[in-house]
């Protein structure tokens, strides 16, 4: 093995391991935080995931020069494969967050005005203190399905993603 090819070696498991790990930790922690209906960091989500995403791309060329064209090897066509369809998913799941994301942002802004509505003068205005504390504290019981749909898609097509992942890194230790 030349000297080239082992630098592109040590960026090909550079690149796997310094984007794979985070994108795959992101994205399966979606689902928590659209549950708990924290929309700032589904959004920081939804970036690191666009962010490593593009990162993985750096994988899928270090490995591609690896390859040095010789794509007759059927284990390196089944990675290449797998690979592409786990960025496929990935940009799904992106999508998804970003949707997600605008979901809880709407329902945000619909249950602010609503919240600066129950206030009143005088005595009433304690209680109305006390019930916007309380709304604070926890989510609304009727806002717990927002983005059910999308949260359900999240993680399921992360966890594929992550089984992805790892058949390909099975076939690359096993036959490399």
């Amino acid at each position: 093995m030349s000297s080239s090819d082992r630098l592109l070696l040590i960026l090909h498991i550079g690149f796997a391991i310094f984007t794979l790990g985070p994108l795959t930790a992101a994205t399966m922690a979606t689902p928590r935080f659209i549950r708990n209906q924290n929309l700032v960091v589904v959004r920081y989500l939804n970036r690191t995931t666009r962010i490593y995403g593009i990162g993985t791309l750096g994988i899928f060329l270090f490995g591609l020069f690896l390859a040095s064209g010789d794509f007759a090897k059927p284990w390196l066509s089944a990675s290449m494969t797998l690979f592409i369809v786990a960025l496929v998913l990935l940009l799904i799941v992106e999508r998804d967050q970003r949707k997600a994301a605008h979901l809880l942002e709407t329902a945000a802004a619909k249950a602010a005005p609503a919240a600066s509505s129950t206030k009143t003068g005088g005595e009433g205005a304690e209680e109305g203190e006390k019930a916007e504390k309380a709304k604070a504290a926890k989510p609304a019981a009727p806002g717990a399905d927002i983005a059910q749909v999308e949260r359900g898609r999240i993680a399921a097509m992360s966890g594929v993603v992550a089984l992805l992942w790892l058949v390909v890194l099975v076939l690359m230790v096993w036959n490399g």
